[in-house]
């Protein structure tokens, strides 16, 4: 019998850097007519897995999830364990996922294929800051868990987008970039079509030290600070992303779990 995992033990690991990769297993002619999809999943058939598991990071522990979970989840599970991947099959697959209040995420967006049969590449200007660290990591852990980043001078942007077919964002005059009083961060959520709570207050919180708008939330200026200060002492931008990932982590998981949580010195004693 496959491994299975409920659609309550994979919400709360969703939008973290210990969720499994997911992978729509849909048939295709099912999934072109869906509008939604699982935040992160990408599609792929059913009755390929054991062709793109090998395009995929080594040792990665997979879900794989269907209409309903039955026989197209178990053929993609079975193909995928007989090649040693550690897989679970979604129980009840996306309807029981929709049923138990999980997120969704748009199926497609402008600039990104219907299920990412490949990264996605995205560039944008160096020496990060705030939304351009922020989207990586709201794109890694809710769009494409295997998008590819470039920082290169503003001045460039646009054309290696271009000559790359990169996908430019947080610059003027692009499709992914500031609308008004919102930044980068609030245009990709609303593209996306993500409705999580928790997301939506990270986003008062990016939007306020992006835009100089500190009294949204009070976090905005501690994000801000960090933001500078992380800036100030790494010099390579790719190194600054990935620590980043673990800042958008922790105030993710404040935004989701610990709002309510106070710390006081000195301790009571137990």
């Amino acid at each position: 019998m496959p491994r299975m995992i409920s659609p309550q033990q994979l919400i709360p690991l969703l939008g973290t850097d210990r969720c499994p990769l997911i992978v729509d297993v849909r048939r295709a002619a099912a999934f072109a007519v869906a509008p939604t999809r699982i935040p992160g999943a990408l599609w792929r058939d059913h009755t390929k897995a054991a062709e793109w598991l090998r395009q995929l990071p080594a040792g990665r522990q997979l879900v794989v999830y269907c209409a309903h979970g039955h026989n197209v989840s178990e053929i993609a599970a079975a193909l995928l364990t007989a090649e040693g991947a550690y897989v679970s099959m979604l129980e009840g697959g996306i309807d029981a996922w929709i049923a138990a209040g999980g997120p969704l995420v748009a199926r497609e967006a402008p600039g990104l294929e219907p299920g990412l049969p490949v990264p996605s590449v995205w560039v944008t200007r160096s020496r990060p800051k705030i939304d351009r660290i922020a989207c990586p990591w709201l794109i890694r852990r809710f769009i494409d868990p295997l998008a590819v980043f470039h920082f290169v001078s503003a001045e460039w942007v646009k054309d290696v987008a271009d000559e790359i077919g990169a996908i430019p964002y947080d610059i003027k005059d692009v499709h992914y970039s500031h609308r008004g009083e919102q930044c980068t961060f609030d245009t990709l959520i609303s593209e996306f079509g993500l409705t999580d709570p928790a997301l939506l207050h990270l986003a008062r919180i990016v939007r306020g030290a992006d835009t100089a708008q500190l009294d949204l939330e009070p976090q905005a200026a501690g994000l801000l600070a960090i933001s500078l200060g992380l800036s100030a002492i790494e010099d390579d931008d790719l190194a600054q992303l990935e620590k980043g990932m673990t800042i958008y982590d922790a105030l993710y998981g404040w935004c989701r779990y610990a709002t309510s949580e106070t710390h006081n010195w000195p301790a009571k004693a137990i």
